[in-house]
Formats: structure tokens, C-alpha cells, sequence
């Protein structure tokens, strides 16, 4: 590897280690690249590599649907699918850990975002288990790895950033994300249910809810639930584009919560717009920055070294799968889920299809991979945020997510060696 490739890369992880944020770090990667080894190109390549990421217009559908997020926290969204999620199995043995399970699986279908179901979920649930005699570390765990169920299922933003990155289709990931969702959320209740038992946690209920009460219930969370089905069908139907399900998505929330629902009100509008921007911008400036880098990339031909060097090893399609699961929970251990995305999806996807794997089985293995790593120590951004808001202590509440990350594991096998049970959906729905 020559130092026009290994200087740059250098750069980006001394940069990072200092904790310098990952967009700067992957900007001080490729300026060097640009001033210094490549002085025969002009600076202004890099520049404009920044600004014609943000004149694509498919990444038009992560404001959308960051707007879309940011409306639905104050919609009344939230509180009514966790009363549908306690009348479903508030009654059963840690009724409360179900629950918790149970919202983060609906609430996917609405935010996509864990950060954000976590925070919810610590801020509303956790204190109710607290009350109830459940372990605070336990409680913490149950939080932080059912709000890694949130964005594998639709309209998940680590889905959308994926599929944009690689260019393959946002519809089809949405659909293969339901499957492994699901296979989480059961092994999930299964341990609960386990624990729960041994040390006595009760239900929240003393049954379940009555046939009429759920009837109410799916009534006032019904049309929070639409969301997640209706961008599916749209999508597949050819109603409207992912930017266009973006849009819908943000205006039909905002009609929820002002003309249903009744609980926007005009002053948590400047909050809503502030949320939205801010995430927005969080996003967008990675994709940007990556877009500098990713130019001197192409330039340097890495892509096409790393095939070369990857298919000379002579790999098999299941060493490939191994080796690039190990890779992605080492980083996914210290970088976020979407500079990862943009930066190592549009490398390794390549080499994937070569070898004859499917490119939405392999983006679904790959984000849902990631999102593994936001509860693993050293650095896990759930697993921080969550210790931080209940005054825990990260190795503690590490500790108890272990379990949880096995079941993890357990599900990221399933996905990388059983395809046709991921791929069963989106193939039902689009055709093999």
C-alpha cells in the first residue's frame, strides 16, 4: 500500500483518537491527500466533492424523515403505543420488560431512530420498573438492546443511509429488516421472561387486556401504525419514491398529532424545526465528508485493490461473511453506525456480490452489525447515553448487556447464513 493511501487513512484514525469529531477526522484525511500528495489536483475537487453529495437528490428523504421523527415526539405517538404494548403482554411474568421489548418494536416503525427510542424509554418506562423492584442494570439493558430493535425495522435511518450509500433498493431493505426485528424482539422476551421468573418480577397488569379494551387500544395507536405499513406498500405499489415516503411520512405525522391526536401545539413547533435541522445537519455533514474522501478513494483505486487482494485470498463465501462480521463489531465498537455505512458499504458491497451474496441480505447483516456495537463496550453511544441518563455506572450496566449481546449475535447469525428467510419478504413482495 503506497503512502498515498495509508498517509491519509493515518490521519483519520490519529484525528479520531483524539475524540476529534469522526466528520473533521474524515475531512483531515482527505485535505492532506489533496494539499500534499496530489498537488497536481486542484483543492477545489475536494470542495466540490462536499457540496455535490448534497445535490443528490435521494438524500432529499433523511431530512424528511429526521422531521418526520422529531414531529412524532411530541404527536402522542409514543404514549399511545406503549398503552397498546402493555395491554398485549403487560400481563406476562416481567410484564414490564415486554413492554419495553414490545414499544421498541412499533416504535420502528415510526422513529427509526434507537438514540431516540432509548432516551424515550429511560425517560418514561424505566422509572415505572424502577418502582416496580426490578434491578436498575437489568432495566438499563432491557432499554438499551430493544431500542437496537428500532432501526432495522422501517423506516430505520441506518436502512436509508445503507441503501443510499450503495445504491441498492431502500423498499427491499425495508422489507428484509422486518424479519430480523421480529427474531430479536422474541429471543429478547424469551431471557426476559427467564430472568423475570427467577427473580419474581410481575406482570403490569394482573391479565391480559379484554377483547373490547384492545379494540380501543389498536384504535387510538392506529393511525401511528399505518406509518410503517403504508411507506411499505407505497414503495412497493411505485406510489412514490423513498424521498417522496419521507415527505409523506413528516406531513402525515404532523396531520396526526394537530387534527387526531390534538397535542402539537404551536410552541413545540421552533422545537420541532430545531430537532430536525440539528439531526439533519449531523447526518448530512458525515455524508459530505465522506464524499471528499471516498473521491480520493475511487482515484486511488482502492475499491479495486481491495477486490484484488480480498479474491486473491481465495475466499470463500463464508470466510468473507466471517471476516467481514469481525471487521464490522470491531468498528462498530468505536465509530457510528453511519460514517461506517458511507464509507466501507460502497467497498465491501462490491466483493460481496462477486462472490454471489446477496446485496440486501448484506446490507441488512451490515447495519444491523453496527447497531451491535452501540451497546458494546468501549465506546457504545446507546450504552453511554442510557448509563449517563439513569446515573449508572457504564461497567455495570455493561455487564448486564451481555446477555443481550449474545441474543444479538444469535440473530446476526441467522441473518448472515440463512438468506432465504431474510430475503423471504422482500422477495414475496418485489419478486426474487
Amino acid at each position: 500500500m503506497n503512502i498515498n493511501i495509508w498517509l491519509p487513512l493515518l490521519c483519520i484514525v490519529a484525528l479520531a483518537m483524539f475524540n476529534v469529531p469522526i466528520w473533521l477526522a474524515l475531512l483531515g484525511g482527505a485535505l492532506p491527500y489533496f494539499l500534499i500528495l496530489q498537488p497536481t489536483l486542484p483543492v477545489q475537487i475536494a470542495v466540490q466533492r462536499v457540496v455535490a453529495v448534497t445535490e443528490t437528490s435521494s438524500y432529499l428523504a433523511i431530512p424528511f424523515f429526521i422531521t418526520a421523527g422529531a414531529i412524532m415526539n411530541y404527536a402522542g405517538i409514543s404514549s399511545r403505543l406503549l398503552d397498546l404494548a402493555d395491554g398485549l403482554v403487560g400481563h406476562l411474568t416481567g410484564g414490564l420488560g415486554h413492554v419495553n421489548i414490545l414499544l421498541s418494536v412499533l416504535m420502528g416503525g415510526v422513529s427509526g431512530s434507537a438514540a431516540a427510542d432509548a432516551s424515550m424509554e429511560a425517560k418514561i418506562l424505566v422509572p415505572e420498573m424502577l418502582k416496580r423492584g426490578y434491578d436498575e442494570e437489568f432495566s438499563a439493558a432491557i432499554t438499551i438492546a430493544s431500542s437496537l430493535i428500532t432501526p432495522i425495522i422501517p423506516p430505520g435511518m441506518g436502512l436509508i443511509v445503507f441503501s443510499f450509500a450503495t445504491q441498492i433498493s431502500v423498499g427491499r431493505m425495508f422489507a428484509a429488516g422486518y424479519v430480523p426485528g421480529l427474531l430479536c424482539m422474541v429471543f429478547m422476551m424469551i431471557y426476559v421472561y427467564i430472568v423475570s421468573k427467577k427473580h419474581g418480577y410481575k406482570g403490569s397488569r394482573d391479565k391480559m387486556a379484554s377483547p373490547r379494551e384492545l379494540l380501543h387500544l389498536l384504535r387510538q395507536a392506529f393511525w401511528a401504525m399505518l406509518i410503517p405499513f403504508g411507506i411499505l406498500l407505497g414503495l412497493r405499489g411505485g406510489m412514490f419514491t423513498a424521498t417522496e415516503a419521507g415527505a409523506i411520512c413528516a406531513w402525515y405525522s404532523l396531520f396526526i398529532g394537530v387534527v387526531i391526536y390534538k397535542e402539537i401545539k404551536w410552541s413545540h413547533i421552533w422545537t420541532i424545526l430545531k430537532e430536525s435541522v440539528l439531526g439533519t445537519a449531523t447526518v448530512m455533514i458525515l455524508i459530505c465528508a465522506a464524499g471528499a474522501l471516498s473521491y480520493f478513494m475511487t482515484y486511488e483505486r482502492v475499491p479495486q485493490a481491495l477486490a484484488e487482494t480480498m479474491l486473491s485470498m481465495n475466499l470463500t463465501k463464508v470466510s468473507f461473511i466471517l471476516m467481514t462480521n469481525v471487521i464490522l463489531l470491531i468498528i462498530g465498537m468505536f465509530m457510528e453506525g453511519g460514517p461506517a455505512q458511507i464509507i466501507l458499504g460502497p467497498l465491501l458491497m462490491p466483493i460481496a456480490i462477486q462472490l454471489g451474496i446477496d446485496p440486501i441480505q448484506f446490507g441488512i447483516m451490515f447495519v444491523f452489525n453496527l447497531g451491535i456495537g452501540n451497546m458494546s463496550p468501549p465506546f457504545g453511544i446507546v450504552l453511554y447515553q442510557v448509563s449517563g441518563l439513569m446515573g449508572l455506572k457504564f461497567t455495570k450496566v455493561a455487564k448486564a448487556c451481555m446477555p443481550f449481546i449474545v441474543i444479538m449475535l444469535l440473530v446476526l447469525a441467522i441473518i448472515a447464513f440463512c438468506p432465504k428467510l431474510i430475503l423471504f419478504l422482500p422477495n414475496l413482495l418485489y419478486g426474487a
